[in-house]
């Protein structure tokens, strides 16, 4: 209950602005009013406890906004820290926080074709005691698998994430942040350079689950996380 009223009083505070993927383009023309506001640097932020930082998907640090006596915090990054996704609907020009609609999921199920399939197959089989084939049954709505390749571990390419399965924990040497997944399995979220990685150890392997592109929320890569599994 205390987390729940943590994250409405802090989702109440927060500012559109462009931290929304895909806003800029839409505020733009007659919705947009010229202000004098200032960077206010002084602020800090704790997130459970936590001290926090906020940052855009390339990793650069964001600075709340002071204007007329009110503090802005930037929506995405606020919504990542606590696990509440957030979307913009260009059609109706909304910022979506949680579910537009609770009948309505964000996921979709994978299908992938038989000649897919064989090369995801023939790509594990590059490794020697590591052929079993395991890749997501989930990607985000309106999401689409591109292609599989092998290198240091498997890596399924989809246009808007990328689940690499690996004998290795690349998280080594890193800081992380330990989250719990829906179905119990404990995982952890680092950050190498641009890019946050969800990594987390799945039978004999670890699994790291990203979004290059920016396009997922960290919430969003934790409900596919749970949909990763063998591949019949």
């Amino acid at each position: 209950m205390k987390n729940n009223l943590l994250k409405k009083s802090v989702l109440g505070a927060m500012v559109v602005g462009m931290t929304v993927t895909g806003a800029a383009g839409v505020y733009a023309g007659s919705h947009l009013q010229k202000i004098t506001a200032y960077l206010n640097s002084g602020i800090g932020i704790q997130v459970d406890g936590k001290a926090y930082a906020p940052t855009d998907a390339k990793g650069n640090k964001l600075t709340p906004i002071t204007y007329q006596d009110t503090t802005y915090l930037p929506v995405r990054a606020l919504a990542d820290a606590l696990h509440v996704p957030v979307t913009f609907d260009p059609k109706t020009s909304q910022v979506i926080i949680g579910q537009a609609n609770p009948q309505t999921s964000d996921l979709s199920a994978v299908t992938y074709s038989d000649a897919q399939i064989k090369k995801i197959k023939e790509a594990y089989a590059e490794f020697d005691g590591f052929t079993t084939a395991y890749a997501p049954t989930l990607m985000a709505a309106g999401d689409t698998y591109k292609q599989v390749g092998a290198s240091d571990g498997v890596s399924l390419v989809f246009a808007h994430m990328i689940v690499n399965v690996s004998p290795r924990d690349y998280s080594d040497g890193y800081d992380s942040t330990p989250v719990t997944l829906s179905n119990g399995v404990g995982a952890k979220w680092y950050q190498p350079d641009d890019t946050a990685m969800l990594s987390f150890k799945l039978d004999d392997r670890i699994v790291t689950i990203s979004s290059p592109d920016g396009a997922l929320t960290k919430a969003q890569i934790e409900k596919l996380a749970v949909g990763v599994a063998k591949l019949n």
